[in-house]
């Protein structure tokens, strides 16, 4: 099983990076000319900004803690975080009625859960 969650973690880890990295480094309306990032039409650019850096800190904590042993509680908190913003983005798509990113959220969502939820207890690193 921890092998099984280091893999989802790293998963994560690695699109939160590159997902948050995109939103920190483009400004708004290179992001906007983007077809998957029609989103970003309803956000002003601090926003998306701070959507970038809770997903890069969110995929930085999914990793270091465990690596580095410490704080290690910092794992499931950092998993719940970002299944949070997954929440916020399914929301978000589903009122701009775009199933498909709604459905990639879910995913994301459930396997942010299942670190969260796996990822806590004392014996669960």
């Amino acid at each position: 099983m921890n092998v099984f969650l280091w893999i989802i973690a790293g998963l994560l880890a690695a699109l939160f990076l590159a997902a948050g990295a995109t939103k920190l480094t483009q400004p708004r309306r290179s992001l906007m000319a983007n077809p998957n990032m029609k989103w970003t039409e309803d956000f002003s650019a601090p926003a998306i900004k701070l959507i970038g850096a809770a997903e890069v800190l969110g995929a930085l904590g999914l990793i270091l803690p465990a690596v580095l042993d410490i704080a290690p509680i910092l794992v499931p908190l950092a998993a719940t975080g970002l299944a949070v913003l997954m929440l916020g983005a399914a929301i978000t798509h589903a009122r701009r009625k775009e199933p498909q990113p709604v459905v990639i959220n879910a995913v994301l969502l459930i396997l942010a859960v299942i670190v969260a939820v796996f990822r806590f207890g004392p014996n669960s690193f």
